[in-house]
Order: structure tokens, then sequence, then C-alpha cells
């Protein structure tokens, strides 16, 4: 797994699903494994605690956690198309970036959408998540 990074994720919001559903659509060589937040592996890497509080994608890649709009900024740059270019946005300081993202956050259940549990992997993509 060493040579993979994970995002976590909010497995019960359907944006964040939607989220996933990208990932997974321009990751031709599966770079990226794929776990809820909600999930055991989650707990592992983030600890219990953490991982019920956040309300923020997570990526653990080279043994770093980022979140919020570094960690969605950071997974652009491995995107297959022009989507790495979105990485320039780094540039601008992460507070700035984080407000706009902690809008859409605070707001995702609202505007998007919540299931009652997460979501399954269908056959095809089941080897990109890790529970």
């Amino acid at each position: 797994m060493s040579d993979k990074s994970i995002i976590f994720f909010d497995g019960v919001c359907n944006l964040c699903n939607g989220a996933v559903n990208f990932v997974i659509d321009r990751d031709p060589n599966a770079y990226f494994k794929l776990a809820p937040l909600q999930s055991e592996i989650a707990k592992q890497y983030l600890g219990e605690e953490k991982a019920e509080q956040l309300d923020s994608i997570v990526l653990f890649e080279n043994g770093k956690l980022y979140q919020k709009s570094s960690a969605a900024l950071r997974i652009s740059r491995k995107l297959a198309g022009g989507w790495p270019l979105v990485y320039t946005f780094i540039i601008i300081p992460p507070f700035i970036r984080d407000f706009f993202y902690d809008i859409i956050a605070r707001n995702r259940y609202k505007w998007f959408g919540k299931e009652d549990s997460c979501r399954l992997a269908t056959p095809d993509i089941k080897e990109r998540f890790l529970e």
C-alpha cells in the first residue's frame, strides 16, 4: 500500500460520493485507494475520535494527512486530463481556500442530500475501496 494514497470521504454525503466517482473516472491507474470516514480503516489512520469529527475530505499521502482544500488540490494533481492545472490554486493561502471549502462542507447535506448508509462499491471498482 505504500505506493498508494488513500482518500477518506464522508460515505453518506451525496456530494462526497459524487466527488469519489469523479476521481475514479479520472484515475485510470488507480493511484488512489478510497475509504469512508465512517470505516474502521479511517479510524486506524485518523484515530476514532478524529474520524468521527471530520466534515472534510482527507488525503493520506506519503505518510502525511491533508484536509479540506489542500487535500482536494493534491488529489487534482494525480488526475488525468487538465485537472493537474487546478493544483496551481495551492498558491492561494489555505485560510482563504478553506473559507470557501468550509461553506460548502457545512451545507453539503442541505444542498446535495445525504444517504442513510455508506455507499457500496460495485464489483468493477471494489478493488479501489479499502473497506
